[in-house]
């Protein structure tokens, strides 16, 4: 799946324009727990959350993840985007809850890799 697909999907905004959409995703993980997903998550690239502080950035950035997705229409300040941005982490927000965004990837193949 691509991050053009994630965003049909989930019917979601970019808010880093200059990411590459055409980036394949392989797995997912949603929490907004930032301690589980450095604990528990292996090998994913997307992070779903609702969670809207930079230290989401930096742990998707020590997790490899390329893309963020957050939900329940959180939309974080520029300086999230910028950080996102020097870090090529694609971003965007959804008005989905996690349970439906998650299960809306699900539905489309993307799998979680953790735990």
């Amino acid at each position: 799946m691509t991050i053009s697909q994630i965003i049909t999907a989930l019917d979601a905004t970019l808010l880093t324009p200059d990411a590459d959409c055409a980036r394949e995703v392989h797995t997912a993980c949603g929490s907004d727990m930032m301690s589980d997903v450095l604990a528990y998550v292996k090998d994913q690239a997307v992070l779903l959350t609702g969670l809207n502080n930079p230290q989401v950035v930096r742990t998707a950035d020590m997790m490899d993840m390329i893309c963020i997705v957050f939900v329940r229409g959180k939309r974080p300040d520029a300086s999230l985007l910028a950080l996102a941005d020097a870090r090529d982490i694609a971003v965007m927000t959804t008005d989905k809850t996690m349970f439906t965004a998650c299960g809306l990837l699900y539905e489309q193949g993307l799998r979680g890799g953790g735990m």
